[in-house]
């Protein structure tokens, strides 16, 4: 969804009360009194003034408004984040005063609120924002984006995202979330708990391990074959595997979605096929996480087919490289990169016992076509 217009606003856009300090064609002079807090405009009226003349092309005049803007006493501020402000301005609010809560939990639940402002909010605000945007399920069925920023959100509850999919699924909205549909089978007849001012056991446990979860690369290879975990995952993992291990599959399908690399390593061998393909097609996998996934004789063929099959990932020789050498992957995907090997690649491939043998033969003739090629030149 699209947010309001952004400020600042043209004049014949600004209310009466603002537009003759407000107005981007005023004399600079008095503008710069007007971002200093200086004229006489009180209330609704100064907080929408001081974020119109946040925007201005002039850095200092910006400058000036936002320290005013942060200045702001409580009881100027908060009333006007429940005001009945035109919606540029509430954009413009809750993107400044990002990090305080308090403006941002009224912002939400102000009835003038664009959509689209609270769809950008509700990605990126706190676990006690989140819960406020996620009670009023009246406006959520109306802008699905919303849940599904929410889902995405890493502070929003587990328990919060389960009830937000469920809602979903009840009410027949479908949401573009890759892990959907499984999210909705994997909670199906179970009693989803009501909001709460307290986390849930399951929360926290949820938020530790994404706490514990590292984009570091060590991660990705320790996650390469659990069952030599004792001599290859590293200490610092071995907590958040653990973790993985004990979650719900609802909880990994969203850990797929929500993690960093490391989470996602050890995902991605889940015996859950539904968790491992939503670990290998999360929108979040970068190409560098690839190749020991494809050389890990731990994951299914669906995830070695979606690699295969993933042409950007393909033009990287080291993953069409794993992809033929691993016995897992499906025959037809190898095949197809035979051709891309090198000789050396080649002859080690026509050696190996752990691929099939029209791979090995599909080596061999690859190398007698090469050796006649190169005689008859």
């Amino acid at each position: 969804m699209a947010r309001p217009a952004p400020l600042p606003l043209p004049a014949d856009q600004l209310p009466a009360s603002i537009k003759r300090f407000g107005d981007p064609a005023a004399p600079g002079p008095a503008r710069m009194m007007a971002a200093r807090g200086m004229v006489p405009v009180k209330g609704d009226e100064q907080v929408m003034l001081l974020l119109q003349l946040s925007a201005d092309a002039d850095e200092a005049l910006a400058k000036s408004a936002k320290s005013s803007l942060d200045t702001l006493p409580d009881n100027v501020l908060l009333p006007a984040s429940e005001a009945v402000l035109p919606e540029s301005f509430l954009d413009r609010l809750v993107e400044h005063f990002r990090e305080r809560d308090d403006v941002c939990e009224r912002v939400a639940a102000n009835t003038k609120t664009d959509l689209g402002t609270l769809e950008w909010l509700a990605l990126r605000c706190t676990e006690r924002v989140s819960e406020r945007i996620a009670v009023n399920e009246q406006r959520l069925l109306s802008a699905p984006k919303i849940i599904e920023a929410l889902y995405r959100n890493k502070n929003t509850r587990m328990s919060t995202a389960d009830r937000l999919i469920e809602l979903a699924a009840r009410n027949h909205v479908e949401l573009d979330i890759p892990t959907y549909q499984a999210h909705v089978e994997a909670i199906k007849g179970q009693l989803i708990p009501e909001a709460t001012d307290e986390l849930l056991p399951s929360d926290l446990d949820f938020a530790q391990a994404l706490a514990e979860d590292d984009d570091n690369p060590e991660a990705v290879r320790a996650g390469e074959d659990e069952e030599a975990e004792t001599d290859e995952v590293s200490e610092r993992y071995l907590p958040l595997m653990m973790k993985i291990r004990n979650m719900t599959s609802a909880e990994k399908l969203r850990m797929a979605m929500v993690g960093n690399a490391s989470a996602r390593a050890f995902l991605v061998r889940d015996k859950d096929k539904a968790v491992a393909y939503a670990a290998i097609s999360s929108p979040a996998m970068q190409e560098a996480e690839v190749p020991a996934i494809v050389r890990s004789k731990e994951v299914s063929e669906d995830v070695l087919r979606f690699a295969g099959n993933k042409r950007e990932w393909t033009k990287n020789h080291e993953i069409k490289h794993g992809l033929v050498f691993n016995p897992k992957t499906p025959v037809g995907i190898s095949l197809r990169f035979i051709g891309h090997l090198r000789d050396d690649e080649l002859r080690t491939l026509s050696r190996s016992r752990n691929v099939s043998q029209p791979l090995k033969s599909a080596a061999l003739q690859r190398l007698a076509a090469k050796e006649k090629k190169e005689k008859g030149n």
